[in-house]
């Protein structure tokens, strides 16, 4: 293979071994070779004759600082959370974040690629329907505080993944009528889809049979809501919305100790408000709900016919 000399090269290796043998002067040299002075003296000193790298000797990003580059290699060698997680939650401190920068700036620190977890069988992914936004699944979960128990009602949009949640003292059929009187009155766009389990909150009727019309189904057919049912003894048809009451129970009596149902309800509160609106997700490819619901609102203003036309809520 020939030699890589670079673009504005005076000289080969050849010329620079010479000139590192020779006994003449610089001045002779360099008048003899058609060169600069200093290019001579250069050769003269070096012990070889490659070209030397030419960037700085200490790699540094043009748009983090060293504090800044700190914070993220910390962050990452603390959490190991994956390259798009570590975006997303850096980017609330650090605004000016791009998903390149961080990857230079994990290359450059030497951050390894996370270990994969190795499984016996690799499962398929499996991929769901896409919906557009107005497609709710409902839940129940039970809580406690010093008080004594209570049971969160939990609702979330399969596609926006904006999320509403109330607590009760009984699981009941009107608990669950109220709860979703108070999510359509709450959620600023059409709700087109719910989907429940086949508890008696939501329905009377077991799968293939008839029965008494449910008022749960009742007001769903008011509003022109499709109610959908998950197939009997398959909870995890309706996993979106299982996963979310882990999130809060996580957030909340998992974490916290409440005195009373006031301080419960409060917090829930205040992490609802966090979720919806500053939380960003990765589902969302970086956005918070209320950020996807906004885009929409820009796309297609269908989707929010009822505050357009406020006389459709009565």
């Amino acid at each position: 293979m020939g030699q890589l000399l670079h673009k504005c090269a005076r000289t080969t290796e050849k010329t620079r071994r010479e000139i590192q043998l020779s006994k003449e002067s610089i001045a002779t040299l360099a008048r003899g070779y058609g060169v600069n002075r200093k290019t001579v003296a250069k050769w003269k000193n070096r012990t070889t004759c490659q070209d030397a790298a030419m960037g700085p000797k200490v790699r540094r990003s043009k748009v983090l600082t060293q504090q800044e580059e700190g914070v993220i290699i910390a962050f990452r060698k603390l959490t190991q959370l994956p390259l798009d997680d570590c975006l997303y939650t850096l980017q609330e401190t650090i605004p000016h974040l791009s998903r390149s920068t961080l990857h230079r700036c994990f290359q450059r620190h030497g951050c390894p690629k996370l270990e994969k977890v190795q499984t016996k069988e690799k499962v398929a992914k499996k991929h769901f329907k896409a919906y557009p936004i107005g497609y709710f699944h409902i839940d129940i979960a039970q809580v406690q505080t010093a008080q004594g128990k209570l049971y969160l009602f939990v609702a979330i949009d399969r596609t926006s993944k904006f999320c509403y949640a109330r607590l009760y003292p009984f699981a009941s059929k009107s608990a669950a009528v109220g709860f979703l009187q108070d999510l359509i009155a709450f959620v600023p766009y059409n709700i087109d889809k719910i989907l429940t389990d086949n508890g008696v909150q939501f329905t009377n009727r077991k799968e293939g049979e008839l029965g008494l019309e449910h008022m749960f189904d009742r007001i769903c057919e008011q509003e022109g809501i499709v109610h959908r049912r998950t197939q009997l003894a398959h909870p995890w048809t309706n996993g979106q919305v299982e996963r979310m009451n882990r999130t809060i129970k996580e957030a909340t009596v998992q974490s916290y100790y409440y005195s009373s149902h006031q301080q419960l309800e409060r917090h829930l509160n205040d992490f609802l408000l966090a979720y919806n609106f500053a939380r960003t997700l990765k589902a969302l490819k970086g956005k918070t709900p209320w950020q996807l619901i906004e885009e929409q609102w820009q796309k297609n203003l269908t989707f929010f016919i009822k505050i357009l036309i406020p006389s459709l809520r009565d």
